[in-house]
């Protein structure tokens, strides 16, 4: 049977489930993800003299063809989204700032230090959004930044949150996209803290101070991301999830929602409806993590699939982003793979009989719902992914691997 054929009878199967095929189609073609930069680079970024990773983060693997300098990182990563359908944003970290051999401390960065990224990325028609770097530096080495109970020490990471609020607000008017800074720190305490008061107080202050500048929602966002536990802070994390629930509902700005910062047993699709009605709106990081928080590359589970039906649902003020990182495998192949991945699960998602689910389940017939749930698992998904490949002029998934492989070949293989 030849491909029109195929896609005509997979939308006439929708269609008999009250699923427009096309419409999803389309809607779909408008959904922009983030894509992480430190897949590229095991998240090293290229800070003068930048320390071990640390901050509860490690990354394994020893692949060859990590990429050394910005150029690399952005050849690599325009590689990547030539085989991911669509047209997406890219998140950069504070430690991937350029200053030609400069020490400049991260209190002191600035827009001129990314100016090579934003014309890259105008240059390829994308959109950046941004992080603060709260690792892997001389003051961040105690386990506390932003809740320190040093002045010093807490000023220079208000100072650092400030400076990457103005470069993030320079990213959002230089590209004419609204730009979202996402706060994430890794304060916190191996073992049972005697004063947790003092340092989400801290906390509270120190963010404030941190946000006052206002900035115009039309080009930048801001969003704080709680986490259960990391390494070296598995009793006490200060920004837990209650604590920045409450921050962002109180202050209006976004949570973000980390697949894999909370139980291995909790999952995070069904908090998006439940935080949603009482923030500014929700950035998913979308991870995979294995036993703990081990950011394995995204891959179609039921997990990521719920998700997605939980933030397609949610509309424009849900956002999607990527956040792992994996040494072991070809690291092209890995932003390929988790971001196909989750445009593969907000396609199901916007493929799903919703009308008929909604009503059997008002109707109060769930034995019907669980039907139609079930049913709906065997629909022809994949032809429309491949018409969603061809209509977005990358490689299906037949052929996609083929082409990361030339590039191994062409340009990874060749670095040392």
């Amino acid at each position: 049977m030849s491909a029109p054929s195929r896609f005509s009878d997979a939308c006439a199967e929708f269609a008999a489930m009250g699923v427009d095929a096309e419409v999803a189609l389309r809607a779909l073609s408008k959904f922009a993800i983030s894509i992480h930069c430190w897949q590229g680079d095991d998240v090293r970024g290229f800070e003068n003299a930048c320390e071990a990773i640390g901050g509860g983060l490690a990354v394994t693997g020893s692949y060859p063809g990590a990429a050394r300098t910005p150029d690399e990182l952005r050849k690599d990563a325009a590689k990547a989204m030539s085989l991911i359908p669509g047209r997406h944003r890219f998140s950069l970290h504070a430690i991937y700032a350029e200053t030609d051999g400069k020490k400049v401390d991260r209190d002191a960065i600035a827009p001129v230090h990314f100016a090579r990224w934003i014309s890259w990325a105008r240059e390829i028609g994308i959109a950046l959004d941004f992080n603060p770097t709260f690792f892997a530096h001389k003051l961040a080495s105690g386990g506390m930044t932003l809740a320190h109970a040093d002045t010093t020490v807490r000023d220079f990471w208000i100072h650092h949150a400030k400076a990457c609020r103005r470069i993030g607000a320079c990213f959002g008017r230089e590209l004419a996209s609204p730009c979202i800074t996402n706060v994430w720190i890794p304060d916190g305490m191996k073992d049972s803290p005697a004063d947790r008061w003092g340092s989400r107080e801290r906390l509270v202050s120190s963010l404030d101070a941190a946000f006052a500048e206002p900035l115009d929602r039309a080009i930048h966002r801001d969003c704080v991301e709680p986490k259960l536990f990391g390494i070296g802070s598995e009793s006490y994390v200060v920004g837990s999830h209650e604590f920045y629930l409450g921050y962002a509902s109180a202050r209006k700005i976004m949570l973000c929602l980390d697949a894999g910062h909370y139980h291995p047993t909790e999952g995070i699709a069904d908090k998006i409806s439940a935080a949603l009605p009482w923030v500014d709106g929700i950035l998913l990081h979308v991870s995979r993590g294995v036993r703990w928080d081990s950011d394995h590359v995204v891959t179609l589970t039921d997990d990521l699939r719920e998700i997605a039906v939980e933030g397609v649902r949610g509309g424009e003020r849900v956002r999607f982003g990527l956040d792992y990182f994996d040494a072991s495998i070809n690291r092209v192949a890995a932003w390929a793979i988790g971001a196909r991945a989750l445009i593969k699960a907000i396609l199901i998602a916007l493929l799903s009989p919703r009308t008929r689910l909604i009503a059997a389940e008002s109707a109060g017939d769930l034995t019907e719902r669980l039907a139609l749930q079930e049913s709906a698992r065997l629909l022809p998904f994949g032809v429309l992914w491949e018409e969603h490949c061809r209509r977005s002029g990358v490689p299906g998934e037949a052929a996609w691997l083929a082409e990361v492989r030339r590039y191994e070949r062409d340009e990874l293989s060749r670095r040392g």
